[in-house]
């Protein structure tokens, strides 16, 4: 089997990255450190091969007919230790952490599982940046900041752990089958591990329907009396929506309502 003899299997999001300036972009993007690469997704290795010529690249393909084909490419790089292939899903195979030493993510990922990718790598302890290219709408909004209508929970979650910015643009025709949209290449600079849970699930419930107002949807889970004390506070208005407010204004709002919860329960409310 050789590159050209392959068929992009829509099954794994299959769209193979050729265009060589922007195989470069995203190696110059690249933060200078000492970590490990992992790529998740390699495909027929176009950036795998830039990869191996400036670090050690731990390598996640499902594909088994592409695996063989990346063992045969990269005989060499596989013999010297600078390329480990690992044959099945990344996601069965992802406990706490991916690898158990500091490593960077670097890839062109399917956009059927991209966002969990992402979402993935930010809880991992052992991941500290991700420079990965995803659907041109996705690295929007992990991307976005408050006021920007595509804000979201996507947008607070990666402000709560680094900080994110778009690379380039990407269009359709530097792919081999062309997708239909535009993608992008985006990097996360990871200053710690993601959020809690409690928090995420409130952010769910904060932007689950972004045109109404935040108060809205927050007292579809939230006593609303228990929102208006936290309101006050805080100076919300009550027709603010939920891309308005920033992410330390969300990060306030969960401590302040998880506080006045506590405060109900407990009975005491002259605080």
């Amino acid at each position: 089997m050789n590159n050209n003899s392959v068929i992009a299997k829509k099954k794994f999001g299959q769209n193979f990255l050729k265009d060589e300036a922007v195989l470069r972009k995203i190696v110059e993007a690249m933060p200078k450190n000492d970590n490990k690469v992992v790529e998740i997704g390699p495909g027929l290795g176009d950036l795998t091969k830039f990869l191996v010529d400036v670090k050690s690249v731990e390598a996640f393909e499902v594909d088994t007919d592409l695996c063989r084909l990346l063992q045969s490419t990269f005989k060499e790089e596989i013999a010297t230790k600078r390329l480990h292939i690992n044959c099945g899903d990344v996601l069965q195979a992802w406990q706490s952490s991916l690898v158990d030493e500091p490593y960077d993510l670097v890839a062109n990922l399917p956009y059927y599982i991209a966002t969990n990718i992402v979402l993935k790598a930010l809880a991992d302890p052992m991941c500290k940046n991700i420079l990965v290219m995803v659907q041109f709408e996705v690295a929007e909004k992990f991307c976005a900041q408050p006021g920007q209508k595509v804000f979201g929970s996507l947008s607070v979650i990666t402000q709560s752990i680094g900080n994110a910015h778009i690379v380039v643009k990407v269009p359709p025709t530097a792919f081999e089958p062309q997708p239909k949209i535009d993608s992008a290449v985006f990097l996360i600079t990871k200053k710690k591990d993601r959020t809690d849970k409690d928090f995420e699930d409130m952010l769910k419930i904060a932007f689950k329907q972004p045109r109404k107002t935040l108060m809205k949807n927050l007292s579809v889970a939230y006593d609303k009396n228990l929102l208006q004390e936290a309101y006050e506070k805080l100076d919300f208005t009550l027709t603010i929506r939920p891309h308005q407010i920033s992410t330390a204004d969300y990060h306030q709002l969960y401590t302040l309502t998880r506080s006045l919860d506590d405060r109900r329960e407990s009975g005491d409310t002259n605080k």
